[in-house]
């Protein structure tokens, strides 16, 4: 999807980004989880985006089992293209990027709100502690887990002292 992949690197964002690391994806994603497009024609009507890249966006989640194409029941020749549990579990990444936008990017108020379908309270994307609950990113820390080469880790140039030295 992005015209270079991330061989080199072991970490599962750049693997990511090689599936919805570009604008667009992420807009079609944000109307077939939220909005229950899955029409070719609604897509392009509502992103404006070209159907050529619009076609090679949606073959690539085909393809990487975001979405699943499958017929209209009586109408031949029309597909949709429906998400799967793999596609939906971009939601909370959906719903944090619209909250960093909110914050940062937007020029006023944010224009939708994420809402529980059971209460209709709003909903927010969260770093969470299995123990303690939410907590501040602030005090998330990275360490490496059981899928790190050693020969990675043997190859990395020592991380600095953040004070400069």
């Amino acid at each position: 999807m992005l015209g270079r992949t991330y061989d080199s690197q072991v970490c599962s964002i750049a693997r990511a980004l090689e599936v919805v690391g570009e604008r667009w994806s992420l807009l079609i994603l944000r109307d077939a989880v939220f909005a229950g497009v899955t029409r070719f024609g609604d897509f392009q009507h509502n992103l404006g985006i070209a159907t050529n890249v619009l076609q090679a966006r949606l073959d690539a989640f085909v393809d990487g089992g975001l979405m699943v194409r499958r017929e209209v029941e009586g109408q031949a020749k029309l597909s949709e293209y429906v998400v799967t549990e793999m596609g939906r579990d971009l939601a909370p990444t959906l719903v944090a990027l619209t909250e960093w936008g909110d914050r940062w990017a937007a020029p006023g108020e944010p224009p939708i709100l994420y809402r529980h379908d059971g209460c209709a309270e709003p909903v927010h994307a969260r770093a969470v502690c299995d123990s303690h609950g939410p907590v501040d990113p602030a005090d998330v820390h990275v360490t490496l887990g059981p899928g790190m080469p050693a020969a990675y880790v043997a190859n990395r140039r020592p991380r600095r002292d953040r004070s400069g030295g």
